[in-house]
């Protein structure tokens, strides 16, 4: 009997206490530690959108509940906050072990060695503890069990209905309306290989079932052939039918069985069989541009300038054609002067064929079928939805760029559906000490407005990545002299 009356008399106090105790310790770690507890939650599957508000939140509340732990007179309904806290961090455990999209790393503090079913456990354990103080309590004044009963279960009800509610919400922002939260995705490649290169000067011509492709910046003629193993290496030197051009930026790019030997300021397109140094003409005259992207073996999507108005337009070569050349501008969107503004690059989906201009200074891609028709008119995460550009037209029309701008998305690459974009903007609540060390690629659906996630690709040997190329299995990167090869895991995208 007396040591059931010591229980009943120090049992409430003894559950303040560890709560007290609990809260102060959760809630000083997340202070000492703020920026990275302030990242983390950016980072959860369930809260990213609200990462904001509910950091500074959770911590304001721990403090003040832990405060009213400490006094008799408010002891009961600090209790009950503490039993809606414990409800709601144990239901977020759940929603993340059962229902987000990936489960993260687990916290720090003082569950830093925990994984989240030992977290879960560890939750409940005092989600019990405040229930059973709550009761003895309200035993102890006389008020039965009906009371603190009804108001447990609303209590919890309402703290889980809260959490599901913001888990629900901030899905839709993410995915669908993001206010430049990202998500970064729990190792979704891995490198696993890596191939040094001769010279630093490679770009991604291409690729096929077996092999990548790369061209030279300064060495253009050449184009190197390496397996997807990072084994064997083969160089090409091409050799065009005609070099009696005065090249100025020759490129190449691969569609396989053929490579495309190019230059846009001659203008000129040669074709080679893969293997094959020999390069053909197959278009001489026919169309200026800045940028080409074959679609078949005598179909081209081309960037160029109009003669008369110096914008860039969205132009279609078709060499078959009586008419060879098509231009569409009412594709690419103006603001200020149809040039800077609509600045960016085209490219193709070579599994869907669909073609994507991405706009380098703005939040905006387009997405067309093969026919040129525009499908869908998509956004990336950033806010910089007008082009943050200062520019100056001169006497003969040309527009000069008067000011550093504010460049959004560096390059892309489409695949199966999917945008890998690497852009050069820092999100919200994002580590600086990580943008120093690597480059973000965010990845989109194409067919729907739905943002994915991003992940990091971090320097080589001080080397950032400067192009990357994505296949079935593999993401392929280049930093400086090294081609590295990064494992996609299954389903993560």
């Amino acid at each position: 009997m007396k040591v059931q009356g010591f229980i009943k008399k120090h049992f409430t106090i003894s559950v303040s206490i560890l709560l007290t105790l609990l809260f102060i310790y959760a809630a000083g770690s997340k202070i000492l530690d703020f920026e990275n507890f302030q990242v983390q939650l950016a980072q959860s599957p369930l809260l990213s959108a609200y990462a904001g508000i509910v950091s500074y939140s959770i911590i304001g509340i721990e403090f003040i509940v832990a405060i009213l732990l400490c006094f008799s007179n408010t002891r009961l309904i600090a209790l009950y906050a503490s039993l809606g806290l414990m409800a709601g961090f144990t239901i977020y455990i759940f929603l993340i072990l059962n229902f987000s999209d990936f489960i993260p790393c687990s916290c720090g503090g003082i569950l830093e060695k925990l994984g989240w079913t030992e977290h879960l456990i560890f939750n409940i354990f005092f989600l019990l503890l405040a229930t059973i103080a709550i009761f003895v309590t309200e035993k102890q004044k006389g008020t039965g069990l009906r009371r603190p009963a009804q108001f447990s279960f609303l209590t919890t009800v309402i703290s889980c209905a809260l959490v599901i509610a913001l888990f629900l919400s901030s899905e839709h922002i993410i995915k669908k309306e993001n206010n430049f939260t990202r998500r970064f995705l729990l190792h979704p490649v891995i490198e696993n290989k890596t191939l040094l290169l001769d010279n630093s000067d490679y770009y991604f011509a291409g690729s096929d079932s077996t092999h990548i492709y790369l061209g030279n910046h300064n060495f253009p003629q050449i184009l190197l052939t390496v397996d997807t193993a990072l084994v064997r290496i083969e160089t090409m030197k091409i050799i065009p039918d005609n070099i009696h051009h005065n090249f100025r930026n020759l490129r190449v790019q691969v569609r396989a069985p053929y490579y495309y030997f190019y230059d846009g300021t001659v203008p000129v397109i040669y074709r080679g069989l893969i293997g094959d140094t020999l390069a053909h003409t197959i278009s001489y005259g026919d169309a200026y541009f800045n940028q080409l992207v074959a679609l078949d073996t005598n179909k081209f999507a081309l960037r160029t300038q109009s003669s008369s108005t110096k914008e860039f337009t969205i132009a279609f070569l078709n060499l078959p054609d009586s008419i060879k050349v098509k231009l569409y501008p009412e594709i690419l969107k103006k603001q200020f002067d149809g040039v800077f503004d609509v600045d960016g690059n085209i490219i193709t989906d070579r599994h869907t064929n669909d073609l994507i201009y991405l706009y380098t200074y703005r939040n905006q891609f387009i997405v067309m079928d093969e026919h040129f028709n525009i499908n869908r008119s998509l956004n990336t995460i950033d806010t910089t939805s007008i082009a943050q550009i200062k520019t100056t037209k001169l006497a003969d029309g040309r527009h000069k760029m008067n000011a550093p701008p504010v460049k959004v998305n560096r390059r892309a690459v489409a695949y199966k559906g999917l945008l890998f974009n690497q852009s050069d903007l820092m999100g919200r609540h994002e580590s600086r000490k990580s943008w120093e060390k690597a480059k973000v690629v965010d990845v989109y659906h194409t067919d729907r407005k739905e943002y994915i996630g991003s992940f990091y690709i971090y320097k080589k040997k001080d080397n950032g990545m400067k192009d990357f190329w994505v296949t079935d299995n593999y993401f392929y990167a280049i930093s400086g002299d090294n081609l590295r090869r990064f494992k996609i895991r299954d389903g993560v995208f």
